[in-house]
């Protein structure tokens, strides 16, 4: 697997792949109506754009050519590294590419100069819950975040501390 940076180019790539794996990955966990709301909200063209243009990292992992998924972090002004979003297509999946995308993750890191990496997760997701922990992680605290038009975000904070 290899991880590349995005770029503005990059953008109906990403989108594309998060309406599939979210339409893949998130029925049952949350509403439809959400889904469709969020991927609206988080990964229009413009929101990617500002986001790559502010210092968010936007990369793709990519195996044989094809893309398999993406991720985004950014340092935070206290020193956090904040892992916005790792994902993985569904054909893709537990293969080890989303330990090795975390992996990168957490290298950078350290070449940044962070001092943990923390990170925002459903609390229904169990698998991504499960993933996290065996990675390292704890949960730090629950949060639910009121996103508007009657959706609400129900958290775990996870974070991992750095060396």
């Amino acid at each position: 697997m290899h991880i590349r940076t995005a770029t503005i180019a990059d953008i109906p790539l990403l989108r594309s792949l998060a309406h599939e794996i979210w339409h893949a990955h998130y029925p049952g966990i949350i509403p439809v109506e959400q889904i469709e709301f969020m991927l609206g909200w988080m990964y229009s063209a413009e929101e990617i754009e500002r986001q790559l243009g502010s210092g968010t990292r936007w990369e793709l992992a990519e195996c044989d050519g094809e893309s398999v998924g993406f991720l985004s972090y950014g340092i935070e002004p206290d020193q956090r590294v904040k892992l916005h979003k790792l994902y993985i297509a569904t054909a893709h999946q537990r293969r080890g590419h989303g330990q090795q995308m975390l992996a990168h993750v957490l290298q950078q890191a350290v070449e940044l100069g962070g001092t943990e990496v923390w990170l925002q997760v459903n609390k229904r997701n169990t698998s991504a819950v499960a993933a996290y922990l065996k990675a390292g992680f704890h949960i730090a605290q629950e949060a639910m975040f009121d996103i508007g038009h009657g959706f609400v975000m129900d958290d775990y904070l996870m974070a991992r501390a750095l060396p």
